[in-house]
């Protein structure tokens, strides 16, 4: 695997070192020691598969608050997705910043969220399948998001918004949320 930095810290992407020949290839998806080597955390505990029919589809922001923040390699299987993370590590350099990158079929890209970022991508393709290791299991009452359209974080999506759900289109704007910033930071102490 080859693992780089994004320019939020503590994120990377990670792509596939192929071995190839006349039959296709072979690569390493996931390496336990060298996700220590680089520094990411190598836990999961989960695996989750996502599937879209449209593209078009967003997916997104979601976190868990600590105790329960997680860890998410995310890869897409099917299809393209731009998928989207943003830092919100209050005592960060790059709190409130995002970064974006195309995971597909064809670049066989995975993208590492630490904990204590938000998530979100958009379909590019139809039938767009997307497969999540997870550190930490789902915790429903530790969930929270951020709104896919949320002008504070000003996200450049590639292609239109066409599907969201009801619970991601809800979730407050930063601006009319006063207490985000104290949740935020409470619950990322470790």
């Amino acid at each position: 695997m080859d693992i780089h930095p994004t320019p939020l810290p503590g994120s990377a992407l990670i792509d596939l070192k192929r071995l190839e020949d006349d039959r296709g290839f072979f690569a390493r998806a996931f390496c336990e020691q060298e996700f220590r080597d680089a520094g990411l955390d190598p836990t999961i505990t989960q695996c989750n598969l996502s599937y879209n029919h449209e593209a078009g589809t967003l997916r997104g922001f979601h976190y868990q608050l600590e105790p329960n923040a997680e860890v998410k390699v995310i890869r897409c299987v099917r299809g393209a997705v731009y998928d989207v993370i943003v830092d919100l590590r209050p005592d960060s350099d790059t709190y409130l910043q995002w970064f974006g990158a195309e995971l597909s079929q064809d670049n066989h890209t995975a993208m590492y969220v630490p904990r204590n970022f938000a998530h979100a991508y958009l379909t590019l393709t139809p039938d767009a399948t997307t497969i999540y290791q997870v550190s930490t299991p789902y915790t429903p009452g530790a969930e929270r998001g951020l709104r896919w359209d949320d002008p504070a974080l000003d996200v450049a999506w590639p292609h239109e918004v066409l599907h969201v759900s009801g619970k991601d289109a809800s979730w407050p704007l930063l601006a009319d949320n006063a207490d985000f910033p104290t949740v935020v930071a409470g619950s990322a102490a470790r």
